[in-house]
């Protein structure tokens, strides 16, 4: 049994005191905001998150998934918007599995709850991490008064974000470090649920207006509204920088978002209320100090928003730091964390690329007809020959094949469906017997 300090109370900080609170460790969480289950610590910040497979097997793996399902919305395709307001539903996969759409706010709440029911597992909030000693799993905490906690563990995991304190303590020694901001910000635009509570869009899409340098998005909630996003540059000519005032935000969304007007009315309240955030990948090396200190979700591998698998992504460490316990026990910390580093680097290198990847894709391809094609060639492939084609999406979100895996894949893929949509004729014989054996015959020389 050891004595282990968690720093950061977020979703994967709430998910790992609970893997190991079940192996018998007393754990410590100690979180910089306040108590988000008594106070909305997300407001007007927020971007609504995606349950995947890969987040449900730690859920399951962990015994919480029972709390979770009943605060998620199923979502089985995305929804594209068009200038006009016409809409096209392009489906996840080609039997209609559904990834799931949850608040990010509710979602910490209930993972808190769970974690706080172990009675070796202490919450503390409003503490922020002053100074970590790597070497003794020392950390010091200051209060909101700045009043000082010194507290010694066993081990020490920074679960605390992509500003990771314990991160930077181990920047002081011999570490790799990068943090790359991409040009797109973000703000929320939440759309409420109509007066009689219902939702104003299918709730069972992810609905985008996709409009090549800049984008918005809405995932569905529990109450009938939409947590929406737009994603737009820092500045240039289509950007955050560009809106000064009500007359100018009225203007672009008339020209771009013209169907989302009548679901906003309070749309300039909301847009010069809510912050503008920005979106950061980084990526770094080593996750692990000796046996004492480890790394675990955004603190180690932050990325962007657009594949949805940021929380799967941290929730998947923790799984996979709970297997290698298993494997190795709970006295060889030191052998523990140097496997879960290695089986977890290059898949967190991997989706932070997937995740870049999907932007594009999501921001500009889903309203190319060339993008749409292809979407129908790989699906037929896939009804055909499911154990020849599992598309690139359908790795990352209803499987287990490790990002790194299917990053590669998908770049096979690629090299594959240029040749297959450079066919002549390709958009009257995507369905035929000609088409399907030559990316067959591809997919085998490749």
């Amino acid at each position: 049994m050891k004595t282990i300090t968690i720093v950061g109370g977020g979703l994967v900080g709430s998910l790992l005191a609970v893997f190991l609170a079940k192996r018998g460790h007393n754990v410590s969480v100690y979180e910089r905001r306040p108590d988000p289950r008594r106070t909305n610590v997300y407001a007007g910040r927020s971007i609504n998150l995606v349950v995947s497979h890969r987040g449900w097997t730690a859920l399951k793996a962990a015994g919480v998934h029972e709390a979770v399902e009943r605060i998620v919305v199923p979502v089985h395709a995305r929804m594209t918007h068009d200038r006009e307001g016409n809409t096209t539903r392009l489906p996840y996969s080609i039997d209609e599995r559904p990834i799931h759409s949850v608040s990010r706010g509710e979602l910490n709440k209930v993972m808190l709850t769970e974690a706080e029911m172990f009675p070796n597992v202490k919450l503390h909030f409003g503490q922020r991490c002053a100074a970590v000693d790597l070497d003794h799993a020392t950390c010091v905490f200051e209060n909101e008064a700045g009043e000082p906690t010194t507290v010694k563990a066993d081990l020490v995991f920074g679960s605390d974000g992509a500003p990771s304190a314990v991160r930077q303590e181990m920047m002081k020694g011999r570490f790799t470090f990068s943090q790359t901001f991409i040009e797109h910000d973000y703000k929320e635009i939440a759309f409420a649920p109509k007066p009689d509570g219902t939702p104003q869009m299918d709730p069972h899409c992810l609905h985008i207006w996709p409009r090549r340098w800049f984008m918005m998005m809405g995932l569905a909630n529990t109450d009938g509204g939409f947590t929406g996003t737009l994603f737009m540059p820092h500045e240039g000519e289509f950007s955050f920088d560009t809106i000064k005032d009500e007359k100018d935000l009225m203007r672009f969304f008339g020209d771009h978002f013209k169907d989302a007007i009548p679901m906003l009315p309070d749309l300039a309240e909301q847009y010069f209320r809510n912050p503008q955030s920005n979106l950061a990948i980084i990526r770094c090396s080593p996750w692990t100090h000796k046996d004492k200190v480890a790394l675990i979700g955004d603190a180690a591998h932050a990325i962007v928003p657009f594949y949805g698998e940021g929380m799967n992504a941290g929730y998947e460490d923790c799984k996979v730091l709970n297997d290698i316990l298993d494997q190795h026990g709970d006295d060889n910390w030191g052998t523990v964390l140097d496997a879960y580093h290695k089986a977890r680097k290059p898949n967190g290198d991997a989706i932070a690329d997937l995740s870049l990847r999907n932007f594009v894709e999501m921001r500009d391809l889903v309203a190319d007809p060339q993008f749409i094609l292809r979407k129908k060639i790989e699906g037929r492939l896939q009804a055909r020959h499911p154990d020849k084609w599992l598309p690139l999406y359908s790795q990352v979100k209803f499987s287990d094949i490790g990002y790194k895996a299917a990053w590669d894949e998908g770049l096979r893929h690629d090299r594959i469906m240029e040749q297959v949509l450079a066919m002549p004729g390709i958009e009257e014989k995507w369905e035929s017997e000609e088409v399907e054996k030559v990316a067959l015959g591809l997919l085998g020389n490749d």
